[in-house]
């Protein structure tokens, strides 16, 4: 048993002081054994989930989340304590200073005539910061473990600023059909199938990036819709008293003409 005082609420510090018992002498042999690489999909899970819980607009189930959140933040910092790197208040120092400096028009004297020119001054703060000499800096500075889409759509955003974009859609969309037809070449041929592929994913953020929609959550409701309309098909197959499997592919198409047609009475 380890030396712990109960509490009726508990805050930062407490999380901070459980932690440390937890892989400490007489804590728990699971999270004494963690590394950062061990915990790390732990992290992308956990900060996926505040997301789903943003989007659900509930603030119980989003407090539970943040919650999760921050626990992976303080285990991260308490693993380079650990060996004497830095902590939890480091974290804070280091994230309070980045504010002040990248703000300016509130800590300082610099004058803003709005959020275009906010943003405007926090990219050329932060190159300045990073030491980003050039767009292709700033460019191979986007996380590569961000999902690729949204990647994509970052990399492209930081071309623009550079000038490098199309003066409208249609320009994208032709890339878009071009790259198309790429790929379609590329199968035939059986060769730089998934090279041509990823140019036409490319290509595809690009148009979205121009008409202004977040590729990653148009994926996700197209997929959300294929399993409405595959649930639906299932369904009929089973009322006519067959299974999927046996089915002819002309006959799930005609089922799945169907669904789309209920689906969009709905």
């Amino acid at each position: 048993m380890v030396d712990f005082q109960y509490r009726d609420s508990y805050g930062v510090k407490d999380l901070v002081d459980i932690v440390r018992l937890l892989r400490g002498p007489g804590g728990c042999p699971w999270d004494a054994e963690q590394t950062h690489e061990s915990i790390r999909r732990d992290f992308l899970e956990e900060a996926y989930e505040a997301v789903e819980a943003i989007d659900e607009g509930s603030a119980g189930h989003l407090k539970e989340e943040l919650g999760d959140v921050l626990l992976q933040v303080v285990f991260h910092a308490c693993l380079e304590e650990e060996q004497g790197s830095f902590g939890l208040d480091e974290v804070a120092d280091g994230i309070c200073k980045k504010l002040i400096y990248r703000h300016p028009h509130v800590f300082g004297e610099t004058a803003v005539s709005g959020t275009g020119e906010v943003l405007q001054n926090w990219d050329a703060l932060k190159r300045q910061e990073k030491g980003q000499a050039t767009h292709t800096d700033a460019l191979s500075a986007v996380a590569r473990s961000l999902p690729a889409l949204w990647r994509a759509e970052k990399v492209q955003k930081k071309a623009k600023k550079a000038g490098f974009d199309w003066p409208d859609v249609s320009g994208a969309v032709d890339k878009l059909s071009e790259e198309t037809g790429e790929l379609r070449q590329a199968i035939r041929e059986g060769s730089n199938i998934e090279e041509e592929l990823g140019d036409l994913l490319f290509a595809a953020v690009n148009v979205a990036r121009f008409v202004k929609a977040d590729p990653e959550a148009a994926l996700q409701r197209s997929t959300d819709k294929f399993i409405s309309r595959f649930r639906l098909v299932e369904q009929a197959a089973a009322k006519a008293g067959r299974s999927m499997e046996e089915m002819s592919l002309a006959e799930l198409d005609q089922l799945w003409e169907g669904a789309k047609q209920t689906l969009r009475q709905e």
